[in-house]
C-alpha cells in the first residue's frame, strides 16, 4: 500500500509542541489524572492494583458497555474499540473496502477519511459542502453521484473543520438513501454530544435504518487525545468480525491502563461534556464578537456544533502566508486550509479550550498592528 503524507498530521506534528500558543485545536480542554480519577471515589486505589497484562482485543466487557450506553439501540458485542479514531478508521477501510469499490466523501475531510481508501484502490469522490449554504452538503447531488459500485458513504457530523451539522431531517433521509441501495455509511462522530443546543442533537448513525457504522473516541469532546481509545459501533457482525481479524494485525489490544481511565471517563461522560460544553459556548460567544469586529478581513458560518470553525480570509494574502507569519511573529498557531487539501483562504480555528480568549486576545493585539 502506497499512501500520501497526511498533510495536517504533519503541519500539527511539526509544530503544535513548539508553538506557545495554539489556537488551531481541535479537541476540547483535557484533564489531569488527578482530575479523572477525582470523579470516582476509590478509583486511585484501583489503579494502584491493576495488573499489566494484555486484555480483551475488543475492549473490556465494562468499557464496551459504558459505549454502549452512548446510543439508543446498540450492545455491548457491537461496539469493538481501537487505539484512537484514526486506527478504527484504517481498520474499516481496509475490511470494508476493495480495489476498485466506489466511495463517496463529504468534503473537505479529515484526510484519513478518504485517503486511507484511496491508497487501497478505491475510486474517491468528494461531496463536496457548499459555503454559501451554510456548509451544507446537496443531498439531490449525492444522488448522481452514486454509481453501481459504490461502496459507502463517508460523513463527518459534527464536522470538522466547519462546524456543520446536518439537520435531523437531512441525517435520517441520507441513512434511508443509503440503506434502499445497499449502501454503507460510515459515520466520523467524534464531535457528537457538543452540539451547541441541547435541542440540535442528532441520533447516531448506528441508530438509524440499515447497517451504517458510528465511529467515535475520547479526543475530541472529552479532551483525552492521550488515552488513545475510539471505537466503532455497528449492527453489521459480518463488519465486526472483520473488524476483529484486522485488528490482530495491528495493536492486538488496548493499553490496560488507557481502558481503566476511559472506563471512568465514559461512567462520568456527562460531567466531561458539560464542562466542555460550557467552554465552548463561552469561547464562540468571543468569536462572534471577534469576527464583526475583523468582518472587513474575515467571513465566517457560525459552527452549530464540535469545536471548530473554518472562516474566510478576505485579505489580499493567502491562509497559509498569513498563518506563517502570525506564528513566526506571535507564537500562535492556526491551521491553514491547505493541509486540508481544500483551498488557501480559509483558516481552522479551534475554541475548546480554556486558554482560547488570551489567544484570541493576541491575535486582535497581531490584527491591529498588521491590518489597522
Amino acid at each position: 500500500m502506497t499512501i500520501r503524507e497526511f498533510r495536517l498530521e504533519r503541519f500539527l506534528a511539526e509544530r503544535e509542541f513548539l508553538a506557545p500558543c495554539v489556537l488551531g485545536a481541535s479537541d476540547c480542554e483535557t484533564m489531569s489524572v488527578f482530575e479523572l480519577l477525582s470523579l470516582e471515589p476509590g478509583s486511585e486505589d484501583d489503579l494502584l492494583l491493576l495488573r499489566l497484562g494484555y486484555i480483551e482485543p475488543a475492549g473490556s466487557p465494562s468499557l464496551r458497555e459504558a459505549i454502549a450506553g452512548l446510543y439508543r439501540d446498540v450492545s455491548p458485542d457491537e461496539v469493538i474499540t481501537f487505539n484512537g479514531a484514526s486506527e478504527g478508521i484504517m481498520a474499516f477501510m481496509n475490511t470494508a473496502f476493495r480495489p476498485g469499490d466506489h466511495v463517496i466523501v463529504q468534503f473537505p475531510a479529515y484526510q484519513s477519511l478518504y485517503e486511507v481508501a484511496r491508497s487501497i484502490g478505491c475510486d474517491v469522490t468528494p461531496w463536496h459542502m457548499d459555503e454559501g449554504r451554510g456548509w451544507s452538503p446537496d443531498l439531490d447531488l449525492l444522488q448522481d453521484l452514486v454509481r453501481p459500485a459504490t461502496k459507502a458513504i463517508v460523513i463527518n457530523s459534527p464536522h470538522n473543520p466547519t462546524g456543520y451539522q446536518f439537520p435531523d431531517s437531512d441525517l435520517v433521509a441520507l441513512a434511508r438513501f443509503a440503506e434502499e441501495r445497499g449502501i454503507t455509511i460510515f459515520s466520523d462522530e467524534v464531535y457528537r454530544l457538543l452540539e451547541h443546543r441541547a435541542a440540535d442533537r442528532l441520533p447516531a448513525m448506528v441508530d438509524l435504518p440499515g447497517d451504517h457504522a458510528s465511529l467515535g473516541d475520547l479526543s475530541k469532546v472529552y479532551g483525552l487525545a492521550g488515552l488513545r481509545i475510539g471505537w466503532i459501533a455497528t449492527h453489521d457482525r459480518g463488519l465486526l468480525g472483520r473488524l476483529a481479524r484486522y485488528k490482530d494485525y495491528s495493536t492486538i489490544c488496548n493499553s490496560v491502563s488507557s481502558e481503566f481511565f476511559a472506563g471512568i471517563a465514559l461512567r462520568h461522560h456527562g460531567r466531561i461534556a458539560a464542562r466542555n460544553l460550557e467552554i465552548v459556548r463561552y469561547n464562540i460567544r468571543l468569536l462572534e464578537r471577534f469576527f464583526e469586529k475583523w468582518s472587513g478581513l474575515f467571513s465566517w458560518v457560525r459552527p452549530r456544533a464540535g469545536s471548530t470553525a473554518f472562516p474566510r480570509l478576505r485579505a489580499g494574502i493567502g491562509a497559509e502566508e498569513f498563518c506563517t507569519d502570525l506564528l513566526e511573529s506571535t507564537g500562535i498557531l492556526l491551521v491553514p486550509g491547505t493541509v486540508f487539501e481544500y483551498d488557501d483562504a480559509h483558516i481552522r480555528f479551534g475554541y475548546g479550550r480554556l486558554d482560547m480568549p488570551g489567544a484570541l486576545d493576541r491575535l486582535d493585539n497581531y490584527l491591529e498592528t498588521c491590518f489597522s
